[in-house]
């Protein structure tokens, strides 16, 4: 089948004149156009060194027969490693994600005022997926008709021109340490969604990264959060009825709500934590607390914030995270199986198995307006579920753009070699050992395989950076120590297999964002990953089968996957090209788990 008009050419895409780029006031996708790179994301070229395989070149390619003719193109302009800008960095057009709003969804008609508090929001301050949910949870709720604004840290690395109709509204004061500090409110809006930038007039939220500046982290969202509080009421007397706090960061909102600005003037909202990541807990020493005007040593209760963990210790300290859970209305983690191993597991289980009546498992969606290969400004060749071959596309340009595959390859042989893909961050949650092991069992199997992530850990770093050393110049394996929002649409765009290894994975995004672009997962039986991916080969669930499963975290559970998974790949193409076309049409979009939380507003609101 030929790829018609959905196929259009690189040239279209990946133009240099930067004239080509649409208005800069629309909403932006890509976090930084110029360089395709965010401000927080920012990465030495030394860290991504490719090998060009021989003949390499960015010169047109025009179609063979027999060749290119398979995807209706004539002419296109191939990327290579040897190009002067990177075939992810060229200019991309940009494109109003409130047009691609679906109109179809159906309102609700009890609707709600709900605020988001959050230290992270794709894409103008994205870290982890803590940004791409906030966005995603926001969207979704504002497309069934509820009024939604999300409170976020300006930090300084937020790049301004990514912001709609930036105003600054007010200048009012909040207390932190003693003292009553000025602080600037801007209004703006990010992906069609209206945000309250809250900006202290000292050193907080200052440096070139979202996290990890010179200034102390635990404060200063300890500020954040009494200012926003005191936003709503001194300043706007703003009653939500939902206040949606986010992890550790705003952990410490529902015990300023609730012990002290309930009994001032906000009467109306309730409060709703989500739980993306059990890992962090923001541990507090009770003069931190201090700082925001709580008296410290009333939470250093069992039943409290206490941190069960240092219980008889000198001095005991508090967990924000603890607090939140006790203070807040409702509890959320994002997938029902990490609900349950956090029940069994951690010393935060006590606090959770208390509360066990408002603690709720929720998986989370994606953002298919963002994530979707139909429409996305960053691929070569759009497709979708009943017109897949773009698809093909997509993943010879990335195979050229890479190295992985030469201006001399029939682009039919290199397409027949399974591509593994594997973005995420470097860190031992994510199965760094099973990672290693995929490139050594990947080039094995005589399949090519591309990492994508950063290690914040400078060991790890160092590990990874010996295997760029040792990988990079060869013809299958590209480990690329960074990440860019553009080249992470191209490879799941280009990936037959999208593997996510997790020791523990509260959800993950990943799998459903592979799927989304027509990759197969290949993923460890655990949390948000049990609750998303089921194996092809377990009969009795056939019909939900939609990638391939292993559950020990041994190097000979992932080899048996993989082996399985290539198995299917070059000896049952038929089933292949079904499961390809399954995997895209799943929905993990946002609108049906933006339900599940209404559930939850409707039953804790006032």
């Amino acid at each position: 089948m030929r790829v018609k008009m959905e196929c259009a050419t690189a040239r279209r895409f990946f133009g240099p004149s930067s004239s080509r780029l649409s208005n800069p006031r629309r909403r932006r996708i890509v976090l930084n156009r110029n360089n395709g790179l965010s401000a927080h994301n920012l990465c030495s070229s030394s860290k991504f060194k490719i090998q060009a395989q021989t003949h390499l070149s960015s010169e047109v390619g025009i179609a063979k027969q027999g060749s290119l003719t398979d995807f209706g193109v004539q002419e296109f302009v191939w990327p290579s490693p040897t190009d002067e800008i990177p075939f992810w960095k060229k200019g991309f057009p940009s494109w109003d994600a409130n047009l691609e709003v679906p109109s179809e969804v159906k309102k609700d008609s009890k609707l709600m005022h709900i605020i988001h508090v959050t230290a992270e929001m794709a894409p103008i301050a994205k870290v982890g997926g803590l940004g791409d949910v906030v966005t995603g949870l926001a969207r979704a709720c504002l497309s069934r008709g509820h009024r939604v604004d999300i409170m976020l840290p300006f930090y300084e690395c937020i790049q301004r021109e990514q912001i709609d109709d930036l105003t600054l509204i007010t200048t009012y004061n909040s207390y932190h340490d003693g003292k009553w500090i000025p602080t600037h409110a801007y209004s703006g809006t990010v992906s069609g969604i209206p945000v309250i930038f809250i900006e202290p007039s000292h050193q907080f939220f200052k440096g070139q990264h979202v996290y990890g500046g010179s200034y102390n982290e635990l404060e200063a969202y300890l500020f954040f959060s009494r200012a926003c509080l005191e936003w709503m009421q001194q300043v706007t007397g703003t009653q939500p009825d939902i206040i949606h706090v986010h992890e550790w960061q705003t952990g410490a909102l529902p015990l300023l709500y609730w012990d002290m600005y309930h009994y001032l003037s906000l009467q109306k909202p309730r409060i709703v934590l989500t739980i993306h990541n059990m890992e962090h807990y923001g541990e507090c020493r009770q003069e931190q607390l201090n700082m925001c005007g709580l008296d410290g040593s009333l939470y250093a209760t069992f039943d409290k914030a206490v941190d069960d963990r240092t219980v008889g210790h000198n001095p005991e300290r508090l967990s924000l995270l603890k607090g939140g859970i006790v203070y807040s209305n409702a509890v959320v983690t994002v997938s029902p199986t990490y609900l349950k191993e956090t029940l069994c597991s951690g010393w935060l289980s006590n606090t959770l198995i208390r509360h066990r009546d408002k603690y709720v498992g929720i998986v989370n969606g994606i953002d298919t307006v963002m994530w979707n290969p139909s429409i996305d400004v960053f691929l070569p060749s759009k497709f979708h579920a009943q017109n897949s071959e773009g698809k093909k596309l997509c993943k010879y340009y990335v195979q050229r753009g890479l190295g992985l595959a030469s201006r001399n390859h029939v682009p039919d042989t290199a397409l027949k070699v399974p591509l593994v893909v594997c973005i995420t961050r470097l860190v031992a949650q994510k199965g760094l050992h099973l990672i290693i092991h995929a490139i050594k069992q990947v080039e094995e199997l005589g399949g090519q395989m591309v990492i994508l992530g950063k290690a914040p850990d400078s060991r790890v770093e160092s590990e990874f950076e010996g295997l760029v050393n040792l990988h990079n110049q060869g013809p299958s394996i590209r480990i690329l120590l960074m990440y860019s929002e553009e080249l992470s649409h191209l490879l799941y765009a280009a990936a037959d297999f999208i593997l996510v290894p997790s020791m523990y994975e509260p959800c993950g995004l990943a799998q459903m964002i592979g799927m989304r672009y027509g990759a197969v997962p290949v993923v460890r039986k655990t949390g948000g990953l049990a609750d998303t991916v089921f194996d092809m080969d377990d009969e009795p669930n056939h019909e939900m089968a939609n990638g391939f499963v292993f559950e020990g975290i041994d190097e000979g559970s992932l080899s048996r996957a993989l082996g399985r998974a290539f198995a299917c790949y070059r000896n049952r193409p038929d089933e292949w090209n079904g499961i390809v076309k399954k995997v895209m049409a799943v929905d993990n979009s946002w609108n049906n788990t933006a339900g599940k939380y209404i559930e939850i507003y409707e039953s804790v609101r006032a």
